[in-house]
């Protein structure tokens, strides 16, 4: 059935209004005060723990999260989870060991941070790279995997879908910048999860014969244990999306570290914490959140494979499943995806709009007016979304997987960038030229190892090149060292609080105890 009804139109569109309402209510200026770029791009560095840690969730549960990894679990199975488990886990080694780094710059963007450390040609380098995986990849494939969706569900067309998606994210973020972006993501967090765990809940009773949530858990074992293996074997058709204990041990880490650590659109929320701690708390709250992702993002592709044997795309797996939902919850599950959609849209644009103004124009564009770099970051951000409507199409319109699609893509650039960035935080012998070669090399290397070595698993690719680029890094740092730019590390306090390290344990006793059962 392609359509909601009244009362799931009216639940979503009562959604939508909410929405707005904040983002221009919490975007509005005290008296006398005029928004600045630091307002505007970082929210005043005022955000609280809860908004930074409810902010890095809406960024990243988006539709290529949601679709795209309900897809994979529709293909794979439950295997696909570890990217987000493995995720929590990361986000507590950034919290301890990146962010009091990046806090202690006082920058905006991760160039920037680049700058300080290797050159102004590093800076641009990134930032124009940036700028092209922001743009043509990310942007366009939450657009159009969110077009999909409303498509199946509605049936409402693509090119429409494309349109709504964007004009709404610009509607509620254009204004407001960062700020309007990370308070509205509350709400989005709030009906996300509980969107998301409804879905599941439904879904699993139909799936099983007594129609409980825990008889369609072992209605899944039964039918599909195939999908329960968290660590896959050599013989699995899908080893080389997900080889075996490289997940654990190997490339996934630098995907992780590219990601939580190095990203703008991501790290951009905890860059502008109040503080050092709350952005620690933030990363904590963030982190537990993520181990429950799974359930609302894998387990019902897990169930659509049980319910609709031989769907194409696999990534149709969990707006099938919305179909099925009563009237009312239909409505509010749509609008948590819609929610999921549109706040990773808003922080792309804004992290695409600070990167742009802060790294390119105003070192081209000097002194200038704070009301001028505004008007131009909110031009890039129109500019950056009417591209990726454009392109979403003639990109992605042919995939079944994107989720997979998206991180093999990004796998050629990331080994690079975490080399480039933890040498920078963590090896004063580093150079602008080592850190070039990397990011040069991360290429090169990975189109000659997927060109000469096809039967390679991408994440294993990702491993096997970090190792090579951060060898060439430190040989043509060795090399260079008359141009090495002095470091002073000494005042970066690397110490977490009690509670924090509290939150670390246990984060690694369930992390052990997930992948122990689902071995």
């Amino acid at each position: 059935m392609h359509a909601l009804s009244f009362i799931d139109l009216s639940l979503f569109l009562a959604y939508i209004v909410v929405l707005i309402g904040i983002a221009l209510w919490v975007s509005r200026e005290k008296p006398g005060h005029q928004k600045n770029t630091l307002d505007y791009f970082m929210a005043g560095n005022s955000l609280p723990w809860w908004a930074v840690g409810a902010s890095l969730i809406a960024a990243n549960i988006s539709a290529e999260q949601i679709i795209g990894m309900s897809g994979s679990g529709y293909a794979i199975g439950l295997a696909i989870a570890s990217y987000e488990w493995m995720a929590a886990l990361t986000l507590i080694i950034i919290g301890k060991y990146i962010l009091p780094v990046l806090l202690e710059k006082r920058i905006f963007t991760m160039p920037q941070y680049l700058e300080q450390r290797f050159g102004p040609e590093v800076r641009l380098l990134l930032a124009i790279f940036w700028l092209g995986v922001y743009v043509f990849v990310n942007l366009t494939s939450v657009l159009w995997l969110g077009a999909l969706a409303i498509y199946t569900t509605t049936g409402i067309d693509m090119n429409y879908g494309l349109l709504f998606l964007a004009g709404l994210s610009l509607t509620y973020s254009l204004y407001g910048g960062l700020k309007a972006v990370a308070y509205t993501d509350i709400i989005q967090v709030v009906v996300l999860v509980a969107g998301g765990l409804m879905l599941t809940y439904i879904t699993l009773g139909m799936a099983s014969a007594d129609g409980t949530v825990l008889g369609g858990f072992n209605t899944l074992l039964t039918k599909a244990p195939e999908k329960f293996d968290m660590i896959l074997s050599p013989d699995n058709p899908h080893y080389m999306s997900l080889p075996g204990l490289s997940v654990l041990i190997g490339g996934m880490w630098i995907m992780n570290l590219s990601y939580w650590g190095f990203n703008q659109y991501i790290i951009q929320r905890a860059l502008a914490a109040k503080n050092l701690r709350e952005a620690q708390k933030g990363i904590v709250f963030a982190a537990f959140l993520k181990l429950l992702m799974p359930i609302i993002v894998v387990l019902p592709g897990i169930v659509a494979f049980v319910i609709y044997p031989g769907l194409e795309p696999a990534d149709k797996a969990y707006p099938t499943l919305m179909n099925l939902l009563p009237e009312g919850i239909r409505g509010f599950v749509f609008a948590a995806l819609i929610a999921a959609i549109v706040s990773s849209l808003g922080s792309m644009s804004n992290s695409i709009a600070t990167i742009f103004t802060m790294d390119i124009y105003s070192k081209y564009r000097t002194g200038r007016s704070e009301k001028h770099y505004l008007q131009i970051g909110r031009w890039v951000s129109f500019t950056a979304m009417l591209l990726a409507v454009i392109f979403a199409k003639p990109l992605l319109g042919q995939l079944d997987q994107a989720f997979q699609y998206i991180q093999e893509f990004t796998g050629f650039f990331t080994p690079g960038i975490v080399v480039l960035f933890l040498l920078g935080m963590f090896w004063s012998g580093a150079t602008a030229k080592g850190a070039l070669a990397a990011a040069a090399g991360s290429a090169i290397f990975s189109l000659a190892l997927k060109l000469l070595w096809p039967a390679l698993p991408f994440i294993d690719r990702v491993g096997l090149v970090f190792i090579a680029c951060l060898l060439l890094a430190i040989v043509v740092s060795k090399l260079d060292q008359a141009a090495l730019r002095p470091q002073d590390q000494t005042k970066i306090n690397y110490s977490t609080s009690t509670s924090y390290n509290i939150a670390a344990l246990a984060i690694v006793a369930i992390l052990c105890a997930l992948y122990i059962s689902w071995w």
